[in-house]
């Protein structure tokens, strides 16, 4: 593989994190059941006070592992520019989510679940974040660790 571009600084990678999380809409979310089934799934989003909100419904396989795991990865971005996420994760009824939340999820992506019964909010708090294009950014891909952005 060749490098296309010179690598670029741990605050460039996390300023394009973050610009991932702020206007990406959609990402591929992985859970394992109880008994180590994974599951990947797209799902779509909103950076809403450094966490990831989604939904599904609540029956859906996601809902069902992060209920009894609590454990996420999620990929945002390309394969030339991902951001990799270890998350933990939370299921949040619709009438337990804050209306500044709601609001958010419904503003950007276009739908508003809180009159869906079926449906949950999922939130998903990062503990971990690499990102990296090339070979030359594989070294100093780790952004985030134990919940904290790295220097």
């Amino acid at each position: 593989m060749t490098n296309r571009e010179p690598a670029r600084s741990r605050e460039q990678r996390k300023q394009d994190a973050l610009d991932h999380l702020e206007k990406d809409e959609d990402a591929w979310v992985s859970t394992a059941s109880a008994d180590g089934v994974p599951t990947l799934v797209p799902l779509s989003f909103v950076w809403d006070r450094g966490t990831l909100l989604m939904a599904t419904r609540r029956t859906n396989p996601t809902a069902v592992n992060v209920t009894s795991d609590g454990q996420a990865r999620i990929a945002l971005g390309p394969t030339r520019d991902v951001v990799l996420i270890e998350a933990t994760a939370e299921l949040i009824e619709n009438a337990d989510l804050p209306s500044e939340s709601s609001d958010a999820f419904a503003a950007k992506l276009g739908w508003d679940l809180r009159d869906l019964s079926a449906w949950v909010y999922l939130r998903f708090t990062p503990y971990a974040v690499r990102a990296w294009r090339e070979k030359n950014e594989l070294a100093d891909r780790e952004l985030m660790a134990d919940g904290r952005w790295l220097e």
